[in-house]
């Protein structure tokens, strides 16, 4: 296993202390997981120099992301009131084409391939852990006693499955930057 450095050491350290507060914040344990896994991914994708106060940034992340989930269950419910009262009315309040473009298709299904690869790369109870969790939505909890191991160890599972999603989402930034600076290059030799 590779050394947890910086940030990922913190947050290692001190993952109790923060899904309790999560936990606390949001009064729903899904939620906290949620949370708590989004953060784990977020400090992993960072690209920062050294933090004077690593943990104080670390609760702020926490608190900006309890923030963002709330401000989305908001919207979210605020859509399907108008949505409702929209058909009840008999006056659909959705736009005449939400679908997304052809482009956006293709990348989505791009890195949802590359996303399905790497976690059927997997040890085997990391992928049935991942999509037990992500895709099925079943608790943490209940996929531990199904597998006879900790909460801990069923989240360790999580991370690494997480790490991978975090390589692949790298490598697209990476092609799709390198495709960019080859159109910008062709721009300026032909223009």
């Amino acid at each position: 296993m590779t050394e947890l450095s910086g940030l990922e050491a913190v947050f290692d350290a001190n993952r109790i202390a923060l899904k309790r507060f999560l936990r606390a914040r949001l009064r729903n344990d899904d939620d906290a997981n949620d949370v708590l896994q989004d953060l784990w991914i977020k400090i992993r994708a960072l690209d920062a120099g050294p933090i004077s106060e690593p943990l104080a940034y670390i609760y702020r992340m926490a608190d900006n992301l309890v923030l963002d989930m709330k401000r989305a269950g908001g919207r979210r419910a605020a859509r399907e009131t108008a949505w409702v009262e929209g058909h009840m009315a008999g006056t659909p309040t959705a736009p005449a084409d939400a679908s997304p473009s052809a482009e956006r298709v293709l990348i989505a299904r791009d890195y949802l391939r590359r996303v399905e690869k790497r976690i059927d790369a997997l040890p085997e109870r990391t992928a049935y852990a991942f999509r037990a969790v992500r895709i099925e939505g079943r608790p943490q909890k209940d996929i531990a006693a199904e597998l006879g191991i900790s909460l801990s160890a069923v989240e360790k599972h999580l991370q690494r499955a997480y790490r991978e999603i975090v390589i692949v989402h790298d490598e697209l930034n990476a092609d799709s930057e390198g495709a960019h600076r080859h159109s910008v290059k062709g721009m300026t030799d032909d223009g």
